[in-house]
């Protein structure tokens, strides 16, 4: 074999196997980002759930406190930026709200004794609580899961190819400022 064919076949091998990494990375970026989206998909999948469980809830509420109006308005507003909210970032902005607005209901239910035994709202406070429960569990699995995304596309040679095709870091599930507030139980 002429050197010159061998210099070729040799050049030829290294063009083919850097295709083939790029290739494979190219496929790990995608596998890696169809599981943030999937994950965030939970996330708003247990929030649709809440959301579903508040108006029964809140109706179960209004037949003992039916003169806290301003309490029922705050949380169909809340749960209506929610439902609207497009953008993940959008939607964490609306579940704070919702969170907020959900914590001065279920103080509500420390004015009227008659409600904390009553077996409908016991029923949906532990559907809720519950829920949350779920909500808390997927948000933990969507973080790890921007962690790995965030953390790949940052490493070389990933961060070429991930800049090549414009991929960004996604943004982590963060609580609201008011989670850092210690929450006041009063009997």
């Amino acid at each position: 074999m002429k050197k010159s064919t061998q210099i070729l076949l040799v050049i030829a091998v290294i063009v083919v196997l850097m295709v083939v990494s790029v290739v494979g990375k190219y496929n790990s970026l995608v596998e890696l980002e169809t599981g943030v989206d999937a994950r965030w998909a939970q996330v708003e999948n247990q929030l649709q759930r809440r959301a579903d469980l508040i108006p029964n809830l809140v109706n179960t509420v209004k037949g003992y406190a039916s003169h806290e109006e301003r309490v029922f308005t705050d949380i169909a507003d809340a749960r209506a930026r929610l439902l609207g909210a497009r953008s993940p970032e959008a939607q964490m902005e609306a579940n704070a709200g919702l969170d907020s607005a959900l914590g001065r209901l279920l103080a509500l239910s420390e004015a009227y004794p008659e409600l904390k035994a009553d077996t409908n709202f016991i029923r949906l406070q532990d559907e809720l609580a519950g829920t949350e429960n779920r909500i808390a569990t997927e948000r933990m699995r969507f973080n790890e899961s921007v962690q790995t995304w965030n953390a790949t596309i940052r490493k070389f040679p990933t961060n070429v190819l991930a800049n090549l095709m414009g991929k960004q870091q996604k943004a982590f599930f963060e609580a609201a400022p008011s989670a850092r507030d210690v929450p006041q139980v009063q009997f």
